[in-house]
């Protein structure tokens, strides 16, 4: 059987779910390997949590270079370990990080890669949707080792427990790598809401809401979901450009999406559209997002918000 290589995710010290995507992903191709990427002593206890879809084994790599030479470090330690092993194919988290290091393996193995695929099929073809989400794409790398980033929450994962053996290895870091030194980082402010890439249900505030996300941030509470915005909205400071969903923001593809006072340009569109369920609250009835809308609500977000909130609350007590 095929092995197929999976890069871990981690939020803190724990794998995510999107760990267990990729890995349902991959368990379609062949034998599933995590590689996980830790600091020097620390791979033990991260490979402990990586215990959910059908992965086979965890390989450590371990190397306190990850945090001193970043992306740089992680990319060549990756690249060493697919040429020793030859994998039928290595499945990455679509996100900033991810879509770094994969662009970067596939030019040290000198391997095809493709990007932001929701779909991977047993012969390793991909599925994108391109140009905003109105083509669909099927493609395979005809070249080397497949590379291949996945969208998070694109693939519904398998979450069963498992127990896969767990190995380590030494990681091969070359002094290409290391040209250029991280001097300080500091990790994201996370607050008590999912994170955007990751939440099953996303509510995203646009230019309707005047830079007042009261409303928007106390429904998506409610809901136990992620707050998003517009370009307009960050653009306009209204609210941080870490939670723009869109073509130059982040995609995302939850089982719930909330557009409120969002018209719907083809930027937002290419970011939101594969999500499993829209809903579309503005008051303009003619708003381009109604014409992918699942259910609409033509109104004023700051009369239909409260109600839907006060609905929602009396439904859960």
């Amino acid at each position: 059987m095929s092995n197929v290589f999976i890069l871990a995710d981690f939020s803190g010290d724990k794998a995510t779910k999107t760990t267990a995507e990729l890995a349902t992903a991959a368990a379609r191709i062949g034998a599933v390997t995590a590689v996980v990427l830790a600091g020097a002593g620390k791979g033990a206890a991260l490979a402990a949590t990586v215990n959910q879809g059908p992965i086979a084994s965890v390989l450590i790599l371990e190397s306190d270079d990850f945090a001193q030479y970043g992306v740089a470090a992680s990319a060549d330690a990756l690249a060493n370990l697919i040429k020793e092993k030859s994998p039928a194919a290595v499945l990455i988290a679509s996100d900033a990080y991810g879509k770094e290091v994969a662009a970067r393996i596939a030019v040290l193995t000198e391997s095809g890669i493709i990007t932001d695929a929701v779909d991977v099929a047993a012969d390793v073809t991909a599925t994108q949707l391109v140009f905003g989400g109105s083509t669909t794409v099927h493609s395979k790398v005809s070249h080397g080792t497949p590379i291949i980033t996945v969208r998070p929450n694109s693939v519904e994962a398998d979450f069963s427990a498992s127990s896969p053996a767990i190995e380590s290895a030494t990681a091969n870091i070359g002094d290409a790598a290391k040209k250029s030194k991280v001097s300080s980082s500091q990790p994201p402010v996370k607050g008590g809401r999912p994170e955007l890439n990751e939440a099953n249900i996303v509510v995203s505030g646009g230019r309707g809401t005047n830079g007042d996300f009261a409303v928007v941030e106390k429904f998506a509470d409610e809901l136990g979901a992620a707050v998003g915005a517009s370009r307009a909205a960050t653009d306009a400071g209204w609210y941080p450009h870490s939670h723009q969903v869109g073509q130059t923001g982040k995609s995302v593809s939850p089982q719930l999406y909330v557009a409120c006072g969002i018209s719907g340009a083809i930027q937002h569109r290419a970011g939101m559209q594969t999500s499993k369920t829209i809903i579309v609250v503005n008051k303009d009835p003619e708003a381009p997002l109604f014409d992918i809308a699942d259910f609409g609500v033509i109104g004023d977000l700051f009369s239909v918000l409260p109600q839907a909130t006060q609905g929602i609350h009396a439904k859960k007590s």
